[in-house]
């Protein structure tokens, strides 16, 4: 199983990225990047999974229709990660939904495969809680628009991450591929990577996954640049490196088979001290890049 797959790689049908169950082998969590051109639009069905649609660059509207109605949301999206928060729609299973754009753009769908039928619904960005993570050259940003506890899903849960450039994040490296009630969740995850460029050069940066003893043993160690995709099944996962002089965003989509959505984490044990360090530093000050509207 190749579990990097560089910008490229992961194509399928119209979308730049295509990660499904089926091809990650896993049970539950997908992740679909798809481009539009002004004027373009695209149709999918939702099937056995609920999905997100959020802006990477560009706004959109997306319609979703199943036996229960019909909603149309007008995302105002973003120009890019970098540069704001964006708003998104919920699409349920079991709908036949359409992304539309005027303008533009590039869409990044978030799913997993869930059994509940929520209903479609409209998340403003204003509602994003922006998330201060780490200090030092730990810091780093965390968009939590559909984190467990913050949006509702059945399975779903996904955020985003801005690392600044010379900073490491996902770390201290921890895992989340055992079931241990109230201390560790099953959740496969997915990265999904885009960089700042400098004056035209494009960013790049690292990522690290290590066995944990339980699953698949996944061991990555991969120099990751825009597009890339990073599977992670089980083990130890980072951590997450922008070279210096390149902000690092990350969009992470987990899911499992776990009857509490929990994000439910275990540190690696040679590197928990860290954390214990972060009172003692102040957050890098370039964080936060921006945050969320008032409204």
């Amino acid at each position: 199983m190749t579990y990097h797959l560089p910008a490229g790689k992961a194509l399928g049908g119209p979308y730049v990225v295509d990660v499904t169950p089926e091809k990650a082998g896993w049970g539950y969590s997908s992740l679909k990047v798809l481009e539009l051109p002004p004027g373009g639009s695209h149709t999918f069905d939702t099937g056995d999974s609920e999905w997100i649609v959020l802006s990477l660059s560009g706004g959109c509207t997306v319609e979703t229709a199943d036996d229960f109605g019909h909603d149309t949301f007008r995302l105002t999206g973003r120009d890019s990660v970098f540069s704001g928060v964006s708003d998104f729609a919920y699409a349920p299973r079991d709908a036949r939904t359409t992304v539309s754009s005027t303008g533009g753009g590039r869409f990044a769908l978030t799913g997993a495969r869930c059994s509940r039928r929520l209903p479609a619904r409209y998340g403003p960005a204003s509602s994003v809680p922006v998330e201060l993570r780490g200090t030092g050259n730990s810091s780093r940003q965390v968009n939590n628009f559909g984190a467990a506890g913050v949006f509702e899903c059945d399975k779903l849960i996904a955020v985003e991450v801005i690392t600044p450039g010379g900073n490491w994040s996902s770390f201290p490296p921890h895992k989340h591929d055992e079931h241990r009630p109230g201390e560790e969740s099953v959740l496969e995850e997915i990265y999904y990577f885009e960089f700042a460029d400098h004056e035209g050069t494009p960013g790049l940066g690292y990522q690290r996954v290590s066995p944990s003893g339980h699953g698949r043993n996944t061991d990555v160690l991969a120099e990751v640049r825009g597009g890339d995709v990073v599977l992670i099944p089980d083990g130890w996962h980072g951590p997450s490196m922008a070279v210096p002089g390149h902000h690092m965003y990350y969009l992470n989509v987990m899911a499992g088979p776990e009857a509490e959505r929990a994000w439910l984490i275990c540190d690696h044990p040679d590197h928990a001290w860290v954390r214990g360090t972060w009172p003692d530093q102040p957050v890098d000050p370039r964080l936060p890049l921006y945050t969320a509207p008032s409204q």
